[in-house]
């Protein structure tokens, strides 16, 4: 039997790399369209030596038709994972973040008009929530939570219901609606929401998949906008701190990256999950002090975090995944245990250089009044 041909856009960073390796492992062929921009890839915009051997890399842009269209022949299915990523820089690099997710999804969807596939594979992300999903003392759900500027500068972290009391967190299922708070939260919403359209409107089955914090081998590690764990482990290596907003207590979903491909496959292998969003995540909450430990015991470095006590704009306070639609449509069932998977992170950053942009990226967001 012919497996069929993949192409994963942005298929030479992370997630994309591990995604091509569990698609090789099952057989499939996969080409890559990947920019290799300078802030994940480095100045010298080198084929990435982590990228499997057997991927054809396609260097382009997904905002240049002709590339795409190169990209695309010969396709059977398309993982769409090309984006600019982080929420502070989002905010004041507007126009590219809007260039690359949105204009981007854009032209690769008409593209795919009028060369269809029989999959579209698209990565949505947490962001897209804001706050994840809270219930009050009467067991009353709050969807639309927000903590105002005056309750963040008293230091008063936690959500509240209108009448003061604390709201309890509980796992954020993908009926909650969205709560767009960055223009990268709003050009992801972009993204999924594109992808469904067009695929209902043109007949191209296709899956939105919606990210938690993923973490593992290959992480961008120097970026200033790379993920939390990455950003610790840079502070670590350098002997120094890691630096946390608020006061450690907000709670995350941490997945290893081996889950999310694994999740990623079965949203082409199940003929069900056409149409579908599915939240892939660990489904456990852990504090952000709770992870800096962990990282810090991982590489054997004790050294403790600093509460900063100050707050992001745009920071959401709790976000945890329902994955239970995904486990049951999919089958998809998170594997890599978080001790496991820390303890091979800090193996791999063992080997690897870090730099640590942390100081500067936080005076740049101080500078934009993001940070207080």
């Amino acid at each position: 039997m012919v497996m069929s041909r993949v192409l994963i856009t942005g298929g030479a960073g992370f997630i994309g790399s591990h995604l091509a390796d569990e698609l090789l492992a099952h057989g499939y062929v996969v080409r890559v369209l990947d920019s290799l921009i300078p802030q994940v890839h480095g100045a010298d915009r080198r084929r990435p030596a982590y990228l499997a051997p057997d991927v054809e890399l396609v260097e382009g842009d997904v905002r240049d038709p002709t590339a795409v269209r190169r990209a695309l022949h010969g396709v059977d299915v398309v993982y769409h994972l090309a984006a600019r990523v982080g929420a502070g820089q989002s905010m004041y690099e507007l126009a590219e973040y809007i260039s690359v997710n949105t204009h981007g999804s854009a032209m690769l969807l008409e593209a795919l008009i009028a060369q269809p596939v029989r999959r579209l594979i698209v990565a949505s992300c947490m962001s897209i929530y804001g706050e994840g999903l809270y219930r009050d003392k009467q067991e009353q759900a709050h969807e639309h939570v927000q903590r105002t500027p005056d309750q963040l500068v008293r230091g008063d972290w936690e959500p509240r219901a209108p009448d003061g009391s604390e709201l309890v967190p509980v796992p954020t299922p993908e009926t909650k609606a969205p709560g767009l708070a960055s223009i990268y939260a709003l050009s992801k919403h972009d993204q999924e929401r594109m992808c469904l359209l067009v695929s209902a409107a043109y007949q191209i089955p296709t899956v939105a998949l919606r990210f938690f914090n993923v973490y593992g081998p290959r992480q961008a590690r120097s970026s200033p906008h790379a993920g939390v764990l990455a950003i610790f482990a840079a502070r670590y290596l350098n002997g120094k701190p890691p630096l946390i907003f608020e006061d450690g207590r907000q709670r995350r979903d941490f997945v290893h990256v081996r889950d999310i491909t694994a999740g990623c496959r079965l949203a082409l292998e199940v003929a069900g999950a056409a149409g579908g969003v599915f939240n892939l995540a660990s489904g456990e909450a852990l504090t952000i002090r709770a992870i800096a430990d962990r990282m810090a015991e991982a590489l054997g470095t004790p050294i403790e975090p600093q509460i900063t006590g100050q707050h992001r704009t745009g920071d959401m306070r709790h976000c945890v995944a329902d994955i239970g639609l995904a486990h049951r449509v999919l089958g998809y069932q998170p594997r890599i245990e978080l001790a496991a998977g820390l303890t091979e992170l800090a193996g791999w950053l063992a080997t690897q250089a870090a730099t640590d942009h942390v100081e500067a990226t936080r005076a740049g967001l101080a500078e934009r009044g993001r940070v207080r």
